[in-house]
C-alpha cells in the first residue's frame, strides 16, 4: 500500500475536499481507512457518499454501519436511495448512472476538488479484457486512468496501484471492517466471469499481472492523448466541425480517429451509441461528392456541408411548436440553417438586415389569422391563401416552419414566400438563411 499512500500525498492538494464513494465493501472501506490515516497530516476534509440500491435486503445493515462509521468519524455523510427503475428492473447500467450522478451533485454541494473511487488493480484487468472482447477504440481499450480531470473536479482512483488481495491483506492486518455484496459471486453478471474465470489464470502466470495491465493501459491512454493532441493542432477538427480538405491530406487511422473525436465531444452532452458500421459510413460520407447528410441513433445527423463535417441533433417537431434560431434547426421533415452565402435566389434562401428586425429569429408553426407582406407585394395576406395557392396539402401544413422575428413579424415562409424584410444581394444585410426540405 505504499505506493496508493504516497500517490495520495503528492497528489491530493493539502486543504482539499474529499468526496469519497464508499459502498462499505472491502474496497471502499479500505479506501476511507487509507485516506483517514492521512487527512489530519494534510487538513483534508473527508466526505463520505453512500448509494443504497434497494435491491438486497443486506443493504440496509450495510446503511447503518456506514451511518455510524461516519458518525464516529466524525465525517460529512450523504446518503441516497435508488429503489425505481426504468421497466421496474434493476439494470448495472442505470444503476451506474444513477450513482455517479448523485457522486456529482455531492461533489459540487460541498465544493469538493476531488471524488474517489475505490477501482483498483484487478478492476482494470477486468475492464480491459471486457472492451477487447466487446470491441471499443484506442480510449476504450486503455480501461481507466488513475487520475481523470474533469470540468470542476478530479476523479481519482488511488487503488489502481493494488490488487484485490493487497486489499484484503490490508484490511486484515489494520482490522478493517467491511461487508461482501454476494452479487459480486454471481456468474450470469459477465465482470464475475471474467473475475472467477481468467484473473486466477493470469496471476498464476504473473502474480504482479495488474501492473503489466496498469503500464499496458497508461501506454494505450498516451498514444491516444498524442492522436487526439495531433488531430487539434493541425486543426483538423476545429469548433466540432471536421474541416474534409485537412483530413484528407491524412492516412485513414487519423481520420477515423477524427471522427471517433468528433463523436466524443457530442458524447459529453449527450447519448449518441455508435457502432463501427456507422463510423464506417461516417467516413464513406466524408469521402463522398456534394452534400450530404446520413442518419445516426438517438436523434442525430452526420453532415457533410462543402467542406465541412459536423454531427447535429434533429429537434423533433410536433404541431404548435416554437423554437428560438441559433445556429440551425433541424427536424425529420426540413432545416433551417445560418450560411454563409445565398447560392441562388430562390425562395429557399433569404438575406435579413438585423437592424431591422427583433432578435433573436423565432422558427414557429401557423396560427389561425396569420399575415405577411409578400416582398413586392402591397397589403398583407394570409398565410393559409399562400398554402392553398401553392398548393401545399393539408398534413404539410401542420408542421410548415413560419420564421419570424421576435415582435412576431412573419419574415419568411421558406420554400414559398419571402416577406418586405428580405434583401437583395446589392442591399445590406448581416443574415443569411437557407432551407431544405428532407427527401
Amino acid at each position: 500500500m505504499n505506493k496508493v499512500v504516497l500517490y495520495l500525498k503528492k497528489e491530493l492538494k493539502p486543504h482539499s475536499s474529499l468526496v469519497i464513494a464508499c459502498s462499505s465493501g472491502p474496497d471502499s472501506m479500505c479506501l476511507v481507512d487509507l485516506v483517514l490515516s492521512l487527512a489530519s497530516e494534510m487538513n483534508w476534509r473527508v466526505i463520505i457518499a453512500h448509494v443504497n440500491h434497494k435491491v438486497r435486503p443486506e443493504s440496509e445493515e450495510e446503511e447503518k454501519f456506514i451511518k455510524a462509521y461516519a458518525k464516529q468519524n466524525h465525517l460529512a455523510l450523504e446518503v441516497k436511495h435508488f429503489d425505481e427503475y426504468s421497466e421496474g428492473k434493476f439494470k448495472e447500467h442505470e444503476a451506474h448512472t444513477k450513482r455517479y450522478n448523485f457522486f456529482k451533485e455531492v461533489v459540487h454541494k460541498y465544493q469538493a476538488d476531488y471524488l474517489l473511487t475505490a477501482h483498483h488493480g484487478d478492476d482494470l484487468i477486468e475492464t480491459v479484457l471486457m472492451r477487447i472482447t466487446r470491441g471499443s477504440n484506442l480510449k476504450g481499450y486503455s480501461g481507466f486512468q488513475v487520475k481523470e480531470k474533469l470540468a470542476d473536479y478530479t476523479v481519482v482512483r488511488p487503488l489502481i496501484f493494488v490488487s484485490k488481495t493487497d486489499i484484503l491483506k490490508y484490511n486484515q492486518e489494520k482490522q478493517v471492517k467491511y461487508y461482501n455484496d454476494y452479487t459480486n459471486e454471481l456468474r450470469t453478471i459477465t465482470r464475475n466471469r471474467y473475475r472467477q474465470d481468467i484473473l486466477p489464470f493470469l496471476k498464476k502466470e504473473e502474480p504482479n499481472i495488474h501492473v503489466k495491465y496498469q503500464q499496458f493501459s497508461e501506454e494505450l491512454f498516451n498514444y491516444d492523448e498524442f492522436v487526439q493532441k495531433y488531430i487539434l493542432e493541425k486543426e483538423i477538427l476545429v469548433d466540432n466541425y471536421l474541416v474534409i480538405n485537412k483530413l484528407k491530406k491524412e492516412t485513414e487511422f487519423i481520420e477515423k480517429k477524427a471522427i471517433e473525436l468528433l463523436i466524443r465531444e457530442v458524447q459529453k452532452r449527450d447519448i449518441l451509441p455508435v457502432s463501427k458500421e456507422i463510423l464506417q459510413n461516417i467516413y464513406q460520407l466524408i469521402n463522398t461528392k456534394g452534400n450530404k447528410q446520413i442518419n445516426l441513433p438517438n436523434n442525430y445527423l452526420a453532415i457533410k456541408d462543402y467542406n465541412y463535417l459536423y454531427i447535429k441533433k434533429i429537434t423533433v417537431i410536433v404541431p404548435e411548436f416554437k423554437y428560438i434560431l441559433k445556429d440551425f434547426l433541424y427536424t425529420d421533415k426540413w432545416s433551417i440553417t445560418k450560411v454563409t452565402r445565398a447560392l441562388n435566389e430562390s425562395n429557399d434562401y433569404i438575406r435579413l438586415n438585423s437592424e431591422e428586425i427583433k432578435l433573436p429569429i423565432i422558427i414557429r408553426s401557423r396560427i389561425n389569422g396569420d399575415k405577411m407582406v409578400i416582398k413586392n407585394l402591397n397589403g398583407r395576406k394570409k398565410i393559409k391563401d399562400i398554402f392553398i395557392d401553392e398548393k401545399v396539402n393539408g398534413e404539410l401544413r401542420k408542421n410548415y416552419p413560419l420564421v419570424c422575428d421576435s415582435n412576431d413579424q412573419i419574415l419568411w415562409l421558406p420554400g414559398l414566400k419571402k416577406s418586405q424584410f428580405s434583401k437583395d444581394k446589392s442591399e445590406k444585410y448581416d443574415i443569411i438563411l437557407k432551407y431544405e426540405v428532407k427527401k
